[in-house]
């Protein structure tokens, strides 16, 4: 069931979210979402998914691996938020989780009723746009919010236009 999007509401404002994986295109998404945001007096949410497929160890180096790819994502985090706070003048809330990537920005949109919009940008390599864009435009994919992709053909300039 798709939960009723609260951004609309008194004391409540419009987010954007933008997904940190480590591909060159995700800069584009995330420089969108926070023009986006900025432009519309509403948030951003980044988020970032450790993969839980890379965690099957004995338990002793399971945790130390978990923590290790925690220390990693909050590092990778915490350089997206500051070029945001440059870049766009606003503060970035911050999410890592661990799981598969669709599942856990499911969740997470279904948690949040603010977020009103996911910004995902394509990548254009031979091996395809990305696997976040290829998971959305899959068959079957369901995503209870508007998804705007965009191609890694476009310049910062054009995309401070754009939004």
């Amino acid at each position: 069931m798709v939960s009723k999007r609260l951004s609309r509401l008194e004391g409540h404002r419009r987010k954007f979210m933008a997904i940190i994986d480590g591909t060159p295109e995700c800069e584009k998404a995330v420089h969108y979402s926070a023009r986006r945001a900025k432009n519309s007096n509403g948030g951003l949410v980044l988020l970032f998914v450790i993969p839980d497929g890379d965690f099957q160890q004995w338990l002793g180096v399971e945790q130390i691996m978990r923590a290790e790819a925690r220390e990693e994502a909050e590092a990778i985090m915490a350089k997206a938020a500051q070029k945001v706070r440059e870049t766009a003048g606003i503060d970035p809330e911050i999410v890592i989780r661990e799981g598969m990537a669709t599942e856990q920005i499911n969740l997470l949109v279904d948690e949040d009723r603010d977020i009103a919009v996911l910004v995902l940008a394509a990548g254009s390599n031979k091996e395809g746009p990305g696997p976040l864009v290829s998971a959305v435009a899959g068959r079957g994919a369901m995503f209870p919010i508007p998804v705007t992709v965009l191609p890694d053909t476009l310049t910062d300039e054009e995309i401070d236009a754009l939004a």
